[in-house]
């Protein structure tokens, strides 16, 4: 009879413990903006968490403290913010069973590199959440925070020469600057989104920690006036040489070449897109609740 109290008892505690085992949370905050806002990020971690008990929820932070995280995203070469957070993954005890990733705005893109260049520990489910996959062209409408001065700068410094290496090097939007009036320009000089989206030739690693994903969840904002074009953030773009037209993913030669696997995910289940009312990282909370949580769970 105790045996079986035993038996009963370690089964319980087995169930109890599955149960209570959430699938951690990575996330990466966009331009101009850190990882502990409590109006942005600092409340993102708090609805989760108030959400799903007991989950971890890890916010990125790229420097020593906030002023530096903030700063990062505009002057921190990306492949270098890359390095360092799949060093902060790969040495965090959390994570090593895998985890879920939400990146917004540009930290979108930033965490599909983590997904594509760094596959342990693994990433399960990517959610991106108004990130610019193809790319952003001609300016800020709007700046985030208080950082108009820095976005002004920013402006003429793009203008003169988005793909000189100097640029390049030091500026965090040029590397994901996506000019559809030069083409080769981009191709050629851009070292952080051409090397991503496999513009230069096919990284069959990339490809393959890409499609590893269960899920790759894109939000759209449909009423954006910070991306340009929008619908950047479903993989679309301008048609090559003009902007004006723009083309879907599925039109793309990205796409129908399969450089990184999106056309075979798609036909899997996998590739979701989603389109929510609002301008760029406008959402409800309510919204946030019953589109966004089912696929931490």
């Amino acid at each position: 009879m105790a045996a079986i109290r035993v038996a009963v008892l370690v089964l319980l505690g087995l169930c109890l413990g599955g149960a209570a085992a959430a699938i951690p949370l990575v996330i990466w905050h966009g331009m101009g903006d850190s990882c502990c806002n409590p109006q942005s990020m600092g409340y993102i971690k708090k609805i989760v968490e108030n959400k799903i008990p007991g989950i971890y929820v890890l916010s990125l932070k790229i420097g020593s403290n906030l002023i530096q995280d903030m700063e990062n995203s505009f002057f921190m070469n990306v492949n270098d913010q890359v390095r360092e957070v799949c060093s902060q993954l790969a040495k965090d005890p959390h994570l090593k069973g895998g985890y879920n990733a939400m990146g917004f705005s540009q930290g979108g893109q930033f965490l599909r590199a983590v997904a594509q260049r760094c596959p342990s520990p693994p990433m399960l489910n990517l959610i991106s959440v108004g990130g610019q996959h193809q790319g952003s062209v001609y300016g800020f409408p709007r700046c985030p925070g208080e950082s108009s001065h820095i976005c002004d700068w920013i402006r003429k410094t793009l203008d003169l020469g988005a793909y000189t290496q100097a640029v390049q090097e030091h500026l965090v939007q040029a590397e994901y600057w996506h000019d559809p009036l030069k083409e080769e320009d981009y191709r050629k000089n851009s070292i952080f989104l051409a090397d991503i989206n496999q513009e230069r030739g096919i990284n069959e690693t990339y490809k393959k920690n890409l499609m590893a994903l269960k899920k790759f969840v894109m939000v759209k904002f449909l009423n954006d006036t910070m991306v340009d074009p929008p619908i950047s953030e479903w993989f679309g773009f301008y048609k090559s040489g003009q902007a004006k037209e723009t083309i879907p993913l599925k039109e793309s030669s990205l796409y129908l070449e399969d450089r990184l696997g999106l056309q075979e995910m798609d036909k899997a289940g996998k590739l979701v897109f989603l389109g929510v009312k609002g301008d760029h990282l406008h959402f409800s909370e309510e919204w946030f609740y019953s589109t966004i949580l089912p696929f931490l769970q």
